[in-house]
């Protein structure tokens, strides 16, 4: 039977929360802008850039050139929390399921607090866990953060 594993990443940003959600929310098509090292291009395949089922094609470099598609599966606002899961790409090659959730948190004494969780199924026992995802994220996540504080 295949597992499903995780992938944590937490870390602390200056920027509030409302503010770094909302470029992952609905402002993505910054990101080449914002990280051109990182994301090359980014465009909507279907729907639009902030709706549940809306599909996005991505061209960025997490360690060499790659393309992913992925779609919005979930929004809550609440939770400042959203979920992606990636239909087609390079990482398909390699994982069955793959899946990402960014949440952000205010924090009391200014600033957030930022977690993004990766969910895989590796298709089979000697692929390696997709580690380069998480320090990419890392990459855009600082850059995000510096143009908020640069631009916000």
């Amino acid at each position: 039977m295949a597992q499903l594993t995780k992938i944590e990443v937490q870390l602390e940003i200056k920027s509030s929360a409302e503010s770094f959600y909302e470029v992952f929310r609905s402002k993505q098509h910054l990101f080449p802008i914002i990280c051109p090292d990182l994301v090359k291009s980014i465009k909507v395949i279907k729907g639009d850039w902030e709706s549940v089922g809306s599909i996005k094609e991505w061209d960025y470099v997490a360690g060499n050139a790659e393309t992913a598609k992925e779609m919005v599966e979930e929004i809550d606002e609440k939770n400042k929390a959203i979920s992606l899961k990636v239909l087609d790409g390079e990482a398909t090659k390699y994982y069955k399921n793959m899946k990402f959730t960014l949440q952000v948190r205010g924090m009391e004494q200014g600033g957030s607090s930022v977690k993004w969780t990766l969910e895989y199924e590796k298709l089979n026992k000697d692929i390696p866990a997709p580690t380069k995802y998480s320090e990419a994220f890392q990459v855009l996540a600082r850059n995000v953060d510096a143009f908020l504080s640069k631009y916000a």
